[in-house]
């Protein structure tokens, strides 16, 4: 690297004022365009100048400094001004008056100007010339123009050890050029380079010359001189050895001359080597000779050749040498005066470009026999052309510009005397006029050159400029350029112009440089009367302005400065400037490039794709590149023209889909990180497969062999053994020798794309065991893809780079997971498709399709889905019919599209030419059914594969090994297996076949175990069991199904052979999802199902069949209500979120079962083996007292309770027993904690002390006392030496453990501070108060750093993540927020608590963060997507304490509600999706065709369920609050809504869309309610009003305003002409709708009125209420008639039944109940639900039968069979909504077996018990069983109980 000298911080202040600069000349320019954007850059600008230190000498450098800084505050208080903002602007004035110099400092400033180079003075206003002391004209720049002297930046590369292969030609380059500059005393080298050198044998020094040597000799042997080598080896020139460098010399030398045709690459080649050429390597005959040869091509090329300009232009740069290397006594006959005479001729051409080249060529001929020597000093040493790699600084001096400019030549200081000095500065003034004085044109000074002997200025000018830009002295250059007596020469300015260009065009110069080029241009181009107004000139600068904004180039700086510009030109209001600009245009690009330096490193691109460099040769590489084009060719034509929508993903499974992002834009943001590993995710069919093909096509079009990593794609269920060495074994089949494989292991990088982890089964880490990036390894970034239902809850194991046994960093595995396509991705994909393959329908009929069939727009949004769709849509419905009663499924598409697929093949197949043997197999086929002989090979070949290879999907066949085995059953020659393969969607790769798409094996599999044609082929001959026509029939077990069944039907039933069988799919989900679609597509299935169950209750052959059936069933949504399940035998099985209530399983093997989120009430699981049972969750722990704070020992093994008592209980986490209690504190402990080591435990208490305690006895070691009021929180220091502590006394201590004694006091908070965490490197403090602010402290300093923020209530709790970079904060203003630990900025606000958050923790990796709030709940984060992943319920107060286990698989949470509850967070919930609300059900209302329910909850959400299954149709969500209230339109069209928002919104049903709301209500409202014709809606609210709506108006009609408490309910009457509303005033009122007035006041309640209720009839009214009893009123008298009673809790809802004879009642004490009003008797009651009761609604089928549904506060929804028999009423549950809770209230555990007492904790704590709880029960007389009279009946005579529903039932109750 090189040293630079001076001062770095005023280099750094003139960087920032250029900065500053820039921002305010581009404000300047905007400010009529964009008054915005120039704001924006002021802004800018006054911001960078803020950081501009003042200097304080009285340097000349200072002065200087001090002038721009004045003259940069000028221009910013003028621009301020402009825009009006006058307070701005004069504190800029008045920061330029205090810069302004004093009278001392002018004298000072005097004095040493006469010594010191020139300084432009910078002025307040604008000014465009100035003059010199000596009265010469000077033009001015702006000051930010080439401000400072370039710093380029040098490309150190690596430095190789002994005898280790070099990497390119540039790193050989740049030892040899350290070694010869090691023999230079007067040149500095950096440490590194010094160390190298002192370390370098010289074998090694022989070794890299001889390496050069050969890199020469390959070179003279190649035949194809491309530029790539001839670059090569030119950037290698300069630092080779004399004789080497002569011998290259003469080769370049040769090949031109002896050369018919020009070659432009040898002669640009040998052009930079003489530029470039050490005097002591060549002599003057070189040159000579050189320079004849270029001659004599150039007076042989023909002058309108292509070429000339570039011979023309080689030429002047070898006179430039030769002046620089002082050449003498040149021939003048031969080659003087011809080159003389010829370059005249090349003035007549018409071109400018080539005449000014000419009349630059011929200047510098002039110095050549004028033994011109004043250049030598200028000149770079050989090597130190090579511009950032030898790392080494010339010790040549600067030139002495002042000297220079008043000598008008580049004198380099000590070389020429002054006579010598004298005489050239004659020559050039004589040559120098002033063309705006002289009027000549361009084209006329040009030639002008030629006819004088004289030099001219412009030319020795142009010199000195190249030396003062080779050496980066822009500030320098400018000056020269601005006081050259001939800067108005338009030859001079040309040269300028061109130069300019240049270093704009150079990649290597930096910003600030390359836009001061660019301003330099504009300057020149626009100001007149200081650059002349000569137009080619200023065509030539718009030309190069044009270059530089072409797109092609990879510099977005340059292209956006020159565009901008370029359209400023374009719109320029000077109308000679304008027609300049569009004569250019008209013109066309000019053909002559800029002038662009030796790249630091020379790549290799496409067209250079099949050779190695000449270093690699010279090395004895293999060469790879060939093979790495065949590769590359292949997989670009594999890709073909394809359909491909690019992907949207979001960052992780638990993010939601609105973060979405641009999959192929965030992987690309990952290849070019330091990360390791991209996991990409995605269902079965996302587009996984296609995204990795076209990742690698992008990446094989921009590969460049020779830098960029190689792109390779690895199928990894097609490598054998991924885990070990997979590069190698994808290489091999690529058909790459072991050296090439050699080569490519230990000198290039690869990006691998390794596709299928999930197909190849793997459960290795492939990054891991391939050893990728160790030492001696393969290099390489690795994306890798795999379906999300293959992975658990703990997958990142199986991908996160780094040692398993130490913590790795998170941050090196990034993942991403495809979304499924959006609506506009679909439309975009139909247009593409039906673009590409034409088929018979158009896109417009596919768009129908899914607009017109509603589960079609679900399946399409998976890619693979989607082609299926399209392929076999035309043949399954028909454009224009009733597509909306069409449903098509998943495995419905699969179904057709196998059909579809074997038609296509059987076609195709016939009208080949085949082999007579294969005609007549083919005609045999085709008889028998070709269709149907082929799925039964599809079936019989995806078993195999499952059977033979574990699900592997490719099969290998080679006959001479596979012919006697399974393969030659679908792999054989055999013409009909032949016939058949050939028609199967099969694909080929030489002895490998496969699926085409791995769901198409797996739905193979699954049509195996049931096809539904084979199942009607067999049907046909067999009787169907008859069914019972209830609800429950379709969504519950059908115990009759297999009661009835004789056993001879059952086994008939059962398959055998059926892979159900042989292996567990409970672990298969995509097999699973198309089973339990054929258990809804197809009764039989279900039926079959059933019969594996009950045979394994007798036979333990069927037991994996039954666990793989009753796996479907769940997952199916088929709840086993009641069902008889005694003794059945499902090891393994998955019954995770069923539905079991009151199922009978005793005896049954549920070993290893599933049962997280199941429901199991009043279910009997009497003697049954349950040993292994997964639940995912651990009993909580019940405490006497309020749990404030919990904690976990560092090994885990132990676990502390903190309560308001005072106490502290201490578990033993193995079986979760109490160990001890530590007692001391007198009052409640807020806060504990075990030391680093888990030997002491910390406690702080509002008692105002701090114990210390021995963790092992459970003695109080010490107490610590200073606080003076209660004390919040106490951490230990990282290496536990230290405790802090916080309290209400607003102070943070700092002690000492180990005395006792108080070490320090940190004080600051405005309030009461409540935590403190120490960071994990002990060296911050965080700490956080009442005050709303977050502090963060030095440990060892004690002062306050950062002061976080941002939070509009107390902050609770902080903690440090794991890494220490991060903090998150819990406060009571709802929300947790993320903090940057370094800049104190938030990162992330996590929203979703209903509640004060009182606690927050990282997890041990630090990607999760638990927090818990007071609404009860505990929310688990996902830190890098901001989003929650769990909400963990359970609690019944607020959660005060939450903390992760070390290992990070649970959370423990303490609660107000005197519990601990501990949650497995380990156990993946990869399924479960909860169908019902997250939180209370506020009220539920059926539709008046009692197809549907409306159901509304606190989670803001309204639901609507389809009666029958029990399934969520659709989730509205639009309110801001909780939902309180819904209602139907009499026609079920749309839905009213009421919510704490206080809006009433109208839905439409279908939609879901919302199409009116009003407001109004001073307070959240309660109730709504539709008039029985649909024109109005009444709604009550807390503000004591009742408002009726006109629906089709829109607007509010009447308010009535009597009640004096809050309204709760409303109701209208059958007339529609009366309204009832119940108060928190305890009274019930009827209204009269037209008039407005209250008709009657109901009093009676004691408590709140919560529920009102007309008769159907319309002649009562029931109310229900907080005082427990439910009351019947006459309506027309408005007494009470009735009055209810035996709820023991408030009575929430009342509603009657259809006929008006029953009530139905909901409670606060978890009950419903049945009254019958004939007999004013409660017939029965419902018991044991989870919560409350809150509503309920009545249905009533065609059937005549009669269901209640019941909405609860957990969420649940429960729908329920009416049964009567005389007086009896039973309710049997149909089905139910789950919320993933387990449920296990009144089940009965008694005798089970290997259950663990923990989980038979759990258990009891869910409410299971010793023996069976009735859930209902009569009050009076009898205990009625679940399944009633009725019902049994039922279940024994189905015909008798149909005929018996249709008779008269009016004395049924």
């Amino acid at each position: 690297m090189l040293h630079f000298r001076g001062s770095h911080s005023s280099q750094q202040m003139l960087g920032l004022l250029g900065q500053a600069t820039f921002y305010l000349t581009y404000a300047r320019r905007t400010i009529s365009n964009d008054r915005g954007l120039a704001l924006v850059m002021c802004d800018d600008a006054e911001e960078v100048l803020s950081r501009v230190k003042t200097p304080s000498s009285r340097s000349t450098e200072d002065q200087e400094l001090r002038a721009k800084l004045m003259a940069a505050y000028i221009d910013l208080g003028n621009l301020q001004k402009d825009f009006g903002n006058t307070e701005n602007a004069t504190s800029s004035f008045n920061k330029a008056e205090k810069l302004k110099p004093k009278a001392s400092d002018s004298g000072q400033a005097t004095s040493k100007r006469k010594s010191a180079p020139a300084v432009d003075t910078p002025q307040a206003g604008p000014s465009s010339q100035k003059k010199h002391a000596r009265g010469k004209d000077i033009a001015e720049l702006p000051q930010h123009i080439f401000a400072t002297t370039e710093k380029r930046s040098i490309v150190e590369l690596k430095l190789p050890e002994a005898d280790e292969r070099l990497n390119n030609t540039q790193q050989l380059a740049y030892c040899l050029g350290l070694i010869q500059a090691s023999g230079f005393p007067d040149i500095t080298l950096r440490l590194r380079a010094r160390e190298w050198l002192q370390t370098l044998e010289s074998e090694e020094k022989d070794r890299l010359k001889k390496l050069a040597t050969e890199v020469v000799r390959i070179f003279k042997l190649d035949e194809m001189k491309t530029a790539k080598i001839v670059a090569e080896v030119t950037y290698l020139a300069p630092v080779l050895d004399k004789d080497v460098f002569r011998d290259l010399l003469r080769h370049l030398f040769m090949g031109i001359e002896k050369s018919n045709m020009l070659d432009v690459h040898l002669l640009e080649g040998l052009a930079r080597m003489v530029q470039s050429v050490d005097p002591c390597h060549v002599d003057s005959d070189d040159m000579v000779k050189i320079l004849e040869l270029f001659s004599e091509r150039l007076r042989n090329t023909h002058t309108k050749s292509e070429h000339i300009y570039l011979l023309t232009l080689t030429v002047s740069q070898v006179l430039d040498a030769m002046v620089d290397a002082e050449i003498k006594d040149l021939d003048r006959e031969n080659i003087h005066l011809p080159l003389t005479e010829y370059l005249n001729e090349l003035k007549k051409s018409s071109d400018p470009y080539l005449i000014f080249q000419a009349a630059y060529a011929y200047q510098a001929l002039l110095c050549v026999p004028d033994n011109e020597t004043m250049w030598g000093g200028v000149r770079r040493r050989a090597w130190s052309v090579i511009q950032g790699v030898s790392g080494m600084v010339s010790a040549v001096k600067g030139l002495d510009l002042v000297k220079f400019i008043e000598g008008l030549e580049n004198i380099h200081q000590g070389i020429a005397g002054a006579a010598e000095v004298a005489d050239v500065v004659v020559s050039a003034i004589a040559g120098a006029t002033s063309l705006a004085e002289s009027g000549q044109s361009f084209l006329e000074c040009l030639k002008e050159s030629f006819s004088s002997k004289n030099k001219k200025a412009w030319y020795l000018a142009l010199r000195g400029a190249d030396a003062l830009i080779r050496d980066g002295d822009y500030p320098s250059f400018k000056r020269l350029v601005c006081q050259a007596p001939c800067r108005r020469d338009p030859a001079f300015l040309w040269g300028v112009c061109q130069r300019l260009g240049d270093i704009a065009a150079d990649p290597t110069r930096d910003d600030d440089t390359v836009r001061g080029a660019i301003e330099f241009l504009i300057e020149i181009y626009q100001k007149d009367d200081v650059w002349g107004r000569q137009t080619i000139v200023k065509q030539w600068i718009i030309n190069i302005l044009r270059q530089l904004a072409s797109p092609s180039g990879n510099d977005q700086l340059r292209t956006l400065i020159a565009g901008t510009l370029l359209q400023e030109l374009e719109e320029d209001k000077d109308a000679t400037k304008k027609s300049i600009y569009q004569e250019c245009y008209k013109e066309g690009p000019i053909p002559y490039p800029l002038k662009v330096a030796l790249p630091a490193v020379l790549t290799y691109g496409q067209d250079d794709i099949g050779s190695l460099s000449l270093l690699d040769r010279a090395q004895n590489r293999p060469n790879v590149e060939s093979n790495i084009r065949s590769l590359r060719r292949q997989r670009l034509k594999e890709r073909g023209n394809n359909v491909y929508i690019p992907p949207l993903a979001k960052s992780s499974l638990q993010a939601t889909d609105d973060t979405r992002f641009p999959l192929m834009d965030k992987v690309e943001k990952f290849l070019g990180s330091d990360q390791k590993v991209f996991l990409l995710l995605g269902d079965s069919g996302a587009g996984k497969s296609t995204f990795s093909s076209e990742l690698e096509c992008v990446l094989w079009q921009s590969y460049n062999n020779n830098s960029d990593r190689i792109p390779l794609r690895i199928n990894l269920p097609a490598i054998d053994k991924p885990e070990q060495d997979m590069i190698a074994k994808q290489l091999r089949k690529a058909e790459f020798t072991e050296p090439q494989i050699r080569e490519l292991k230990h000198h290039h990088k690869f990006i691998l794309i390794c596709d299928g982890y999930d197909e190849c089964q793997q459960t290795q880490n492939l990054y891991m065991s391939n050893r990728l990036n160790q030492s001696g390894e393969w290099s390489a970034q690795m994306v890798i893809s795999c379906r999300t239902e293959y992975l658990g809850s703990d997958y990142r194991d199986r991908f996160q780079p780094g040692d398993r046994n130490k913590q790795s960093d998170p941050s090196s595995l990034q993942e991403a997971v495809i979304l499924p396509f959006s609506p506009d991705q679909v439309h975009t994909y139909i247009q593409q498709y039906v673009s590409l393959n034409q088929p018979l329908w158009r896109a417009e009929d596919y768009i129908q399709a899914l607009e017109l069939i509603p589960s079609l727009k679900d399946l399409v949004k998976n890619p693979f889905l989607m082609a299926l769709s399209l392929e076999v849509l035309p043949r399954m419905v028909d454009p224009g019919e009733t597509l909306s009663t069409t449903r098509v499924t998943r495995v419905a598409l699969y179904d057709e599209f196998i059909e579809q697929w074997l038609e296509r093949g059987k076609k195709r197949l016939g009208e080949q030419k085949l082999s007579p043997q294969a005609r007549a197999a083919f005609d045999s086929l085709s008889d028998e059914g070709f269709s149907q002989h082929g799925i039964d090979f599809f079936k019989r070949l995806a078993v195999a594969i499952y059977r033979e290879q574990k699900g592997y999907p490719i099969v290998k066949y080679m006959r001479t090994k596979d012919e006697k085995t399974w393969k030659s059953e679908f792999f054989s020659r055999d013409e009909e297996k032949f016939l058949l393969r050939e028609a199967c969607p099969l694909t080929r790769s030489g002895n490998q076949y496969r699926f085409i798409h791995r769901s198409l094996l797996e739905y193979g599999l699954a049509r195996a175990v049931f096809d539904p044609q084979e199942w009607s082929q067999r049907a046909a001959c067999e009787m169907t069991s008859s069914r019972r026509g209830s609800v429950s029939s379709t969504f519950s077990f059908d115990q009759e199904a297999i009661e009835e069944r004789e056993p001879a039907a059952t086994k008939q039933i059962l398959d055998p052979e059926s892979p159900l069988i042989w292996k567990s799919f409970v672990h298969e989900p995509s097999i699973l999802q198309f089973l339990e679609e054929r258990v809804h597509q197809v009764q039989e299935f279900k039926e079959q199902l059933l019969a594996y169950i009950d045979s394994s209750k007798t036979d333990k052959k069927w037991r994996i069949a039954a666990a793989n059936a009753i796996t479907i069933l769940v997952r199916a949504g088929v709840q086993l209500i009641g069902a008889d399940l005694k003794g059945i035998q499902i090891p393994g099985a998955d019954l995770s979120y069923g539905v079991f209530d009151s199922a009978q399983l005793q005896g049954a093997d549920l070993r290893k079962v599933s049962l997280r989120g199941v429901w199991l009430r009043q279910a009997d699981l009497g003697g049954a083996h349950m040993k292994g049972v997964q639940f995912g969750e651990l009993p909580f722990l019940k405490e006497t007292d309020r749990v404030h704070s919990c904690a976990y020992s560092p090994n885990g093994t132990s676990f502390a309770v903190g309560l308001r008592n005072g106490l502290i209980n201490v578990y033993e986490t193995s079986s979760w027993e109490l160990t001890f209690t530590l007692s001391g504190h007198t009052e409640e402990v807020r806060s504990i904690m075990y030391s680093p080591e888990g030997d002491q435990i910390a406690s702080a208490s509002q008692d105002n002390s701090i114990k210390l305690w021995d963790a092992r006895t459970g003695v109080c070691q010490r107490t610590l006392v200073l606080h003076y009021r209660a004390v919040n929180c106490i951490t230990y220091s990282p290496h536990g030496d230290q405790i802090a502590s916080a309290g209400d006394d607003m102070a943070l201590m700092i002690w000492g453990v180990a005395t006792g004694s108080h070490c320090k006091a940190l004080t600051g908070h405005a309030d009461k501070v409540v935590c403190v965490v120490y960071s994990p490197n002990g060296n911050q403090i965080g700490s956080s108060s009442l005050d709303n602010t977050i502090r963060l402290w030095d440990t060892h300093s004690g002062e306050c750093g950062h002061i976080l923020s941002g939070h509009s209530n107390k902050v609770s709790e902080i903690a440090y993540s794991p890494q220490g970079d991060q903090i998150a904060s819990a406060s009571e203003d709802k929300t947790v927020r993320l903090w940057n630990v370094e800049t104190g900025a938030c990162c992330l606000i996590l929203s979703g608590h209903t509640s004060s958050v009182q606690s927050i923790a990282y997890s041990p990796e630090g990607d999760q963060i638990a927090s818990g709030s007071d609404d009860g709940t505990v929310r688990l984060w996902s830190v890098e997507a901001g989003t929650c992943r769990h909400v963990l319920t359970g609690h019944s107060r607020g959660v005060s304490s939450v903390v992760y286990s070390p290992k990070g698989d649970r959370v423990a949470s303490g609660s107000m509600d005197k519990t601990v509850r501990l949650w497995d967070v380990s156990v993946g919930a990869s399924r479960y999706i909860s169908s019902g609300h997250s939180m209370a059900v506020m009220s539920v209302k059926c539709s008046p065709h009692g197809g549907q329910i409306a159901t509304c909850s606190l989670d803001s959400t309204i639901r609507l369920w389809d009666v029958k299954t029990g399934s969520c149709q659709r989730t509205i969500r639009g309110h801001t609050g909780q939902v309180n209230s819904v209602a139907y339109s009499p026609w079920g069209d749309q839905i009213a809504s009421g919510s704490s928002d206080r809006s009433v919104r109208l839905w439409n049903v279908e939609t879901g869309n919302c199409q009116l709301s009003w407001e109004g209500h001073d307070d959240l409202i309660n109730c709504v309610a539709y008039s029985p014709y649909g024109n109005q809606v009444v709604s009550a609210s807390n503000d004591k009003t009742v408002r009726l709506w006109d629906v089709m108006a829109g607007t509010c009609l009447k308010v009535l305003a009597d009640h004096k408490e809050g309204v709760l309910s409303v109701a209208y009457a059958p007339s529609g002409m009366q309204i009832a509303s119940g108060s928190k005033d305890r009274t019930v009122r009827l209204w009269d709708v037209v008039a407005g007035s209250c008709c009657h006041v109901l009093s009676g309640h004691l408590e709140d009125v919560r529920s009102v209720v007309y008769s159907p009839q319309g002649n009562r009214l029931a109310s229900a209420s907080d005082d427990k009893t439910v009351r019947v009123w006459n309506v027309g008298a408005g007494d009470d008639h009735l009055i209810l009673s035996g709820h023991i809790g408030g009575v929430t809802s009342v509603l009657f039944s259809p006929n008006g004879e029953l009530i139905a009642s909901g409670s606060l004490d978890k009950t419903v109940r049945l009254w019958n009003l004939e007999i004013e008797q409660c017939l029965s009651v419902v018991q044991n639900f989870q919560d409350p009761v809150k509503g309920i609604a009545w249905n009533k089928t065609a059937l005549d039968t009669n269901y209640l549904i019941t909405g609860c506060g957990d969420g649940s929804v429960l729908m329920w069979e009416i049964g009567d028999e005389a007086d009896l009423c039973s309710m049997r549950p149909c089905w139910s909504s789950t919320n993933g809770a387990l449920i296990m209230t009144g089940a009965s555990i008694h005798n089970v077996h290997g259950l663990s007492s923990l989980n038979k904790q759990l258990l009891e704590q869910r409410g299971a018990v010793g023996a069976p709880v009735p859930l209902l029960r009569d009050l009076g007389n009898k205990v009625i069983s679940m399944v009633s009279a009725v019902s049994r009946f039922k279940m024994l005579y189905p015909t008798a109980t149909a005929n018996v529903q249709q008779r008269d039932r009016s004395a049924t109750i």
